[in-house]
């Protein structure tokens, strides 16, 4: 089998990882769509196709190329319509709501400075950038005088608003390869003092039925590799708060195991579709 990596970092951990794994009988190779010129559909040539494709950029050269890739026939993990539907935060949120996932109450505002004229602000809230991407705003809003300095920071930036959910200052991460999950915790970048280190979580420390909300999101948003940042609001009630295609799931012993085996099914499962 051939498998590609579309990334511009193949020597990621779960990618080499991954690899390593793959390369004693198969050929992996990599393709960084944003370090090539010309059209990035012009990158594979007519009749060289991988037998899989393992979508790990964003970049809109990167969506580019999976959706040309695609419209050939060849298996794209994720696909590229999934991997942009979680760039978008309000269509994510939106389709979250819609099939019942306790999602964040989440409202767009086309530019952050008209926050600031709004009487009707309830603190604390979040603030993100509406479009998910390295670098993008996210912060914790208590007051007018931290909100103006935002404003005046990212006037133009478009933003979805959340309610600030009382929490521990830990966001469950959950990550899932063909759904087999991983979990971890993380000192939230909301928290008093940042951002902070990921601590080990046994799967079965979870609160109850967490594993199967997020094996459920993955059906919901056609995502088999992808990532879901949970709080608990309460009680072990759970509230998503985010949700990443393809996140790099650092440090989980069986992860590359897992996504070796998932890039074999997806290529025999293209290779039966195509005859």
């Amino acid at each position: 089998m051939r498998i590609c990596l579309i990334t511009p970092r193949p020597d990621h951990p779960l990618l080499s990882a991954t690899a390593a794994l793959l390369t004693p009988r198969h050929q992996v190779e990599s393709l960084a769509p944003d370090a090539a010129d010309g059209p990035p559909e012009d990158l594979v040539a007519s009749g060289a196709l991988a037998d899989v494709y393992l979508l790990k950029a964003r970049t809109p050269r990167s969506l580019a190329l999976a959706r040309s890739l695609e419209k050939r026939g060849a298996p794209v993990v994720n696909s590229a319509a999934a991997t942009a539907l979680c760039q978008d935060r309000t269509a994510m949120a939106a389709l979250a709501r819609s099939a019942g996932l306790p999602f964040a109450s989440t409202r767009t505002v086309p530019e952050l400075r008209r926050l600031t004229a709004e009487t009707e602000s309830v603190f604390p809230f979040v603030v993100k950038s509406r479009h998910s991407r390295r670098h993008d705003l996210v912060a914790r809003v208590d007051d007018a005088g931290r909100l103006g300095a935002l404003a005046e920071a990212w006037p133009d930036e478009p933003v979805v608003v959340q309610p600030y959910t009382a929490n521990s200052g830990w966001d469950h991460k959950l990550w899932v390869i063909a759904d087999q999950v991983f979990c971890a915790l993380r000192r939230s970048e909301l928290a008093d003092g940042g951002r902070g280190p990921t601590l080990p979580l046994a799967l079965g420390d979870l609160p109850g039925g967490w594993p199967d909300l997020v094996r459920r999101v993955g059906s919901v948003f056609a995502l088999e590799v992808y990532g879901v940042d949970l709080i608990d609001a309460g009680d072990g009630v759970p509230l998503i708060v985010d949700i990443n295609a393809f996140p790099g799931v650092r440090g989980q012993a069986g992860a590359p195991e897992a996504l070796a085996a998932l890039a074999l099914r997806s290529a025999e499962r293209g290779a039966a579709a195509a005859r």
